[in-house]
C-alpha cells in the first residue's frame, strides 16, 4: 500500500468515525497517524526532486522577500503578476496555462520583492494530483502567500486551497502553539497546563504522544490546544507558518453592495488585475505582513542615502543583524552606532549592537579607533 492510500485509508475511516467522547482518543491517534504519512509523503517529495521542487520549479532566490502566488487554475494570477512586475506569463481562457514557475521582481519602498506565479492547484493536490506536491513545495519557502481567487466562482474554494495547504504543513495567518515537549529517558508521561484544556483531555494526549513514541516526556500546555496543535508541537521541523492574503480578483463584475460584504472578510484585498483596481491597496498589506524594516545608512560626515535602504527581514532588527547585513567584519570593529529615527527618543543617539531598530531608521556606524 503506498503512502497516498494509507493516508486515503485514514480520512476515510475518520469520516466514518462519530466524533463524541468515547472516540475521541481514537480519532486522536488516527489525526496523529495521518500526520506521520503525510510528513512522508513530503520526504518522499523532497527525495524526488533532489531536495527542490522539481524541474521548472525551482527558481533562483532575488531580492529581500518572496511572494507565491497560489490558486485554482484561470482565477488570474498571470496577469496579476505581469501587472505588478511587468513579467510576461502566458495567459488565456483556458485552465492551466503556467505549467512552471513564472518569476517576476517588483520594487516597492525601496526593497526589492520577488513574485512567483506557481501553476494551478486542484483538490487533491496534497496527495499528488495534477502537480500539487510541487507548486506547495516552492508554497513552502515563501516568506507570503497570495491566495488568489475568482469571486465570481465559490469562495468555497477558499476552504479547499486551505485544506491543501495545511496537507504539506503549511499554517496560513497562524502561529506555532504554545506547547514544550521535553524528552527524557524514563519516568513517563508528565502533563502540566497554565490554562485550562477545553479541547483536549488527557486519554487523547497520551494517545498522540504514544503514537510518536513518545513514552517518557514533560510536556507543558500554555494555551488552550486542540489535538492538531498537540501534532503541530510535535511534527514542528514539518510546519511551515506563513503570512497570507485572500486576492479576491475580478472585482469589476461586482455590484458597491457585494464589494462592501467582501471587505468583511479577514486578510483579504478585492482587486481587478485586469483593470488594475485595487492593487495598491494589496501592495500595501504584502509590505504590512513581511514586515520588512528598512535602515538608511549615513557615512560620518556626510548626508544619508535614502536611495537604496538596507532592508532586513527579522521581527527584531537589531544593530548586530544590521552590521552582518553589511559586512561581518563590522561587528569585530564596532564601537557604536549613532541612530536617528523612531528606535530612539533623541535625535541622534548613541547606541550598541543589541539595540533593535525601526522601519526608516537612520544609522551610522562607528568603528573602533
Amino acid at each position: 500500500m503506498t503512502t497516498v492510500e494509507k493516508i486515503k485509508s485514514i480520512e476515510d475511516e475518520m469520516a466514518k468515525t462519530q466524533k463524541n467522547k468515547a472516540t475521541e482518543r481514537h480519532l486522536g491517534m488516527l489525526k496523529a497517524k495521518l500526520s506521520k504519512f503525510r510528513a512522508e509523503l513530503l520526504a518522499e517529495s523532497q527525495k524526488a526532486s533532489g531536495g527542490g521542487a522539481g524541474i521548472g520549479f525551482d527558481v533562483a532566490r532575488t531580492g529581500v522577500a518572496t511572494v507565491g502566488f497560489v490558486g485554482f487554475p484561470s482565477v488570474g494570477k498571470s496577469t496579476l503578476l505581469s501587472k505588478l512586475t511587468g513579467t510576461h506569463s502566458e495567459v488565456a481562457a483556458y485552465e492551466f496555462t503556467t505549467l512552471t514557475t513564472v518569476p517576476g521582481v517588483i520594487k516597492y519602498k525601496g526593497a526589492k520583492i520577488q513574485m512567483l506565479d506557481l501553476p494551478g492547484i486542484i483538490e487533491g493536490a496534497k496527495d499528488g494530483r495534477g502537480r500539487g506536491k510541487q507548486v506547495i513545495a516552492v508554497a513552502r519557502t515563501c516568506n507570503l502567500i497570495f491566495i488568489v481567487l475568482d469571486v465570481n466562482k465559490p469562495l468555497q474554494h477558499k476552504k479547499i486551497i486551505e485544506h491543501e495547504l495545511e496537507g504539506f504543513g503549511i499554517r496560513v495567518n497562524q502561529s506555532p502553539p504554545d506547547i514544550l515537549i521535553r524528552k527524557k529517558e524514563r519516568g513517563g508521561v508528565n502533563i502540566t497546563n497554565t490554562v485550562p484544556l477545553t479541547k483536549i483531555d488527557k486519554d487523547e494526549i497520551k494517545a498522540v504522544l504514544a503514537e510518536y513514541k513518545l513514552n517518557s516526556c514533560d510536556v507543558s500546555f500554555r494555551c488552550d490546544a486542540s489535538v492538531d496543535e498537540l501534532i503541530d508541537a510535535i511534527e514542528i521541523k514539518n510546519r511551515k507558518y506563513i503570512p497570507a492574503v485572500y486576492v479576491l480578483n475580478k472585482i469589476d463584475s461586482f455590484s458597491i453592495e457585494e464589494l462592501d460584504l467582501l471587505y468583511r472578510i479577514p486578510n483579504a484585498v478585492p482587486i481587478s488585475s485586469g483593470n488594475e483596481w485595487n492593487l495598491d491597496e494589496l501592495l500595501e498589506l504584502m509590505w504590512d505582513r513581511l514586515n520588512l524594516v528598512r535602515v538608511y545608512t549615513k557615512p560620518k560626515g556626510k548626508l544619508p542615502d535614502f536611495t537604496e535602504p538596507v532592508v532586513l527581514k527579522s521581527d527584531r532588527c537589531t544593530v548586530e543583524d544590521f552590521c552582518n547585513q553589511i559586512h561581518k567584519s563590522l561587528v569585530d570593529d564596532f564601537r557604536n552606532a549613532l541612530v536617528f529615527g523612531t528606535s530612539v527618543k533623541h535625535q541622534p543617539q548613541y547606541v550598541g549592537l543589541t539595540h533593535v531598530l525601526q522601519d526608516e531608521d537612520v544609522i551610522t556606524i562607528l568603528k573602533k579607533i
